[in-house]
């Protein structure tokens, strides 16, 4: 059974940005949710890059998005991630996707249901 894990307020989290989150009080940020418009996509906060197997996306707290917003990147080694599925797009890890993490939007409060 999942577990559920409040996270925060979806309007907490800019338009066309992203936000990392620690709920499990771990030190780092285990996932992080990206929103576009009410519309928001959530991943774990791990590159799939053989290599790079677990390193944090973000370069700086909270900092996951590309420049113009468009794509997630991998602070490690560049690589760019689509934000609606995750499949990377450019870089060296072709053909790989980062994993997405189970959200709800809960009345505009967001829940992760752990597995």
């Amino acid at each position: 059974m999942d577990k559920k894990i409040k996270l925060g307020l979806l309007a907490d989290i800019p338009i066309g940005d992203a936000r990392g989150f620690d709920p499990l009080n771990t030190g780092k940020d285990q996932l992080f949710v990206v929103r576009q418009g009410n519309t928001y996509f959530a991943y774990l906060n791990a590159c799939p890059h053989k290599g790079y197997e677990g390193t944090s996306l973000c370069w700086k707290k909270d900092r996951f998005l590309n420049p113009d917003k468009t794509k997630i990147v991998c602070s490690g080694h560049g690589a760019h991630f689509s934000i609606a599925n995750g499949q990377c797009v450019a870089g060296p890890c072709k053909e790989q996707q980062l994993t997405s993490a189970t959200v709800i939007n809960d009345d505009g409060v967001l829940y992760w249901l752990k597995q």
